[in-house]
This record gives structure tokens, sequence and C-alpha cells, in this order.
């Protein structure tokens, strides 16, 4: 007798659910067209690179509705740790066409439109599969910073219902992950700086897939279909944007030049010295920790760990205990893996934005290597003035 009740509220859950499903299954009419939207750069990091999304449009039956994969949840338990390791999941949501081209009129930002060339079929096709995410589990993903965003989402629908593959040509194509990354930060310096840092090896190499909106707008554009006709219509500018970056008198590479300078003069006192020991050991000890517990694959493998060394920690450890001669030893060690750090990122992108934090470690690891020479001279000029 207990097994009715619930078969009866299953029943009412399935009756509830089914009005949202059908909605969003509605068949497409003859009118209907997919577009891709393509959004241009914001002020903030997480906007710098843009954004991509999916039009639905029907006007037979009114449906104008976008769907987005680049949502997160702030209030997420341990957001940032989880951002951090690899695991914060993203999810795709939906609104309608006017409140998404509201939005980034307000920010000033571009949006332009992609008219996708497709038979009735495959529009279809693309529409259930968007509704059907939207309302299950698989709405939910794993954030990646270039295998797994908003955009590459975006194209995976596309392509999992196009009859041809989407084009890989684009304007970055040829060119490291961290050139692109490094090109696109060029008016957040700070914000370069620390992704320079802390992303390792795998960024180096060449762009093999469509991460960036402007990668998917442009292959989306070079696309044939089989008789030859392109797979979409010349992108239309829906919102011109107003937005301009504004460089900052702060966030420069002059003023980090400047900060780096000044430990280059005053490394030679103990208590500064002894705080470069102490951030650049905390940052190789990050540096490796996360390359460890993150996902991330950019983050894993970083070399730059041989330039701000764990190793600093040690240094510090003798500095406190006064152990000159230990320190000088260890100096020597650090110096020759600076070396190999520098040969080896003659080739990179990144290597102007890490000279000034090079000539800091070497000016520092020099004066230690040197102490005694230094003190010597020093005696010796004294005592050949009170000879004189």
């Amino acid at each position: 007798m207990r097994i009715l009740p619930l078969l009866r509220l299953l029943a009412i859950v399935v009756l509830l659910a089914l009005p949202q499903y059908a909605r969003t299954q509605t068949p497409l009419s003859g009118q209907a067209s997919i577009s891709l939207l393509t959004c241009g750069p914001g002020d903030e990091l997480y906007s710098v690179f843009g954004h991509t999304a999916i039009r639905v449009h029907d006007p037979a039956t009114r449906t104008d509705i976008v769907y987005n994969y680049g949502m997160f949840d702030f209030g997420t338990p341990n957001f940032y740790l989880k951002f951090i390791k690899g695991d914060l999941k993203y999810y795709v949501a939906a609104n309608s066409y006017a409140e998404f081209v509201s939005a980034y009129q307000y920010y000033g930002r571009d949006v332009f439109e992609q008219q996708l060339n497709l038979s009735q079929d495959q529009k279809q096709a693309i529409a259930n599969e968007l509704a059907a995410t939207l309302i299950s589990e698989d709405r939910f993903y794993t954030y990646k910073y270039f295998e797994r965003n908003c955009t590459t989402m975006v194209g995976d629908v596309l392509q999992n219902n196009l009859p041809v593959t989407i084009s890989q040509k684009n304007e970055d194509s040829g060119k490291s992950y961290r050139k692109i990354v490094i090109e696109r930060l060029k008016n957040s310096f700070y914000e370069n700086l620390g992704i320079s840092l802390i992303f390792g090896y795998k960024t180096d190499a060449e762009l093999h897939n469509l991460f960036l909106p402007v990668h998917l707008m442009q292959g989306i554009g070079g696309t044939k279909l089989a008789d030859g006709t392109p797979l979409a219509q010349p992108a239309q500018t829906v919102v011109k944007g107003s937005f301009v970056f504004e460089k900052s008198w702060l966030n420069n590479y002059y003023t980090y030049t400047f900060i780096c300078l000044l430990l280059m003069i005053f490394s030679s006192n103990i208590a500064v010295k002894r705080v470069l020991y102490t951030v650049f050991g905390l940052l190789g000890v990050l540096f490796c920790f996360v390359g460890f517990y993150s996902f991330h694959a950019e983050v894993t493998q970083n070399y730059n760990v041989l330039l701000v060394n764990p190793l600093f920690l040690l240094m510090l450890y003798f500095s406190l205990k006064r152990n000159v001669r230990a320190e000088r030893k260890l100096s020597y060690v650090l110096l020759v893996i600076m070396v190999l750090y520098v040969l080896f990122m003659l080739n990179k992108p990144h290597l102007f934005i890490m000279l000034p934090i090079i000539a800091v470690v070497a000016v520092m690891l020099v004066r230690q290597a040197i102490p005694l020479q230094e003190k010597g001279w020093h005696n010796s000029h004294i005592k050949t003035k009170k000879h004189v």
C-alpha cells in the first residue's frame, strides 16, 4: 500500500517536468536559424579573451534563446581551491537574445553574429542537443583553460551535428598557447606576469584547437560545406562596442622594472635579501605544489621553479643561522641552475617579461657568492690607507 503514494509522487514530478522538456524540444519551423555569437573582450581578467554563445532563433514560434557555456557559481564551497585544482564545475545556461545583447551593450563590448547555413535536420539536431543538455546533468562540465571552456564546448556542439570538419585556420595558427595568451594580455601586465610564472611547459605547445572565441569565429568563417558553399554567412555586427582598454600608469612593464631595479640595488641588505629568499622560495614551493595538486595541464612541468627555486628557503635557513660558507656554496648551485634556466628560455616568448626577475636573482646570488673577496678587498683597502 505504501508504494502507491510514491508512484503518485513520481507521476506528479514527471508531469511537471514534461512541459519544460516539451517546450525546449519544440520542432523548429522553416524560418528558424542557428547562429554563432562571438563577443569582444572586456576589462576583467575572465573577459579579456572574449566569449562565445549559440543563438537559436525561430520567429514562427517566437523562440529566441542564447545558450551560454560560460557560467559558474562564486558561491561554490571552496571555490578558489576547486578552481586551482581544476575540478570547478561550469555550466550552460539559457537566456533571451534581447537580454544577452543588452548586457554586452551595457559593457560596451562587441557582439558578432554568424548565421549558419544548415539543413532543417541539422538545425533541429543542434537545438535538440542544446535543449536536452540544459535540463540534464550534462549541463555541468569541468573547466579546462585551453581544452574545455565556453568556446570549445560550443564548438563541440556544432561539430557533433555538422557534416564537415570545422576549419582550424585562424589568426594564431602556428603560435604557441603561451604566446597567444601573452599577446592578449598586453594591456594587463601584472596579470600577464602571473600567468607567465605559473604556466608550465605544456603551454609552450603549438595551438591545436579553437580555444578562443575569435578562433572559432574564424574557423567557422573559413569552413566550406561539401558543395563548396560557406558554412556560415558573413559575420554581422550586432553590437559595435565602445570599450577601450585603459593603460594604467601602475600596471605596466616600467613600474615592474623599476621595482626590480630597487631590489637589485638593495639586495646586499640582509633584511631585503632574506625577504627575497622567502618570496622566491615560497613561490617555488607553490608552483611545485600546484603542479602536483592541480588537474590543469597548463600548470604542470613548470620550469620557472628553476628561477624562483624552493632552495631559496634553504638559503634563508643558512642566512638565519649565519652559516656563510653553506649559504655561499648553495648560491653557486643556484647560479648554475639559473644559467640553465636562461639557456632554456632563449626561444620562449616570455623571456622579456622574466628578464627583470632574472636580473634580481643573478645580482643577489653573485653578491652572495663573492662576499669574501669583497671583504678581503675592503680590508686591504683599509690597511693601505692606514699605511699611507
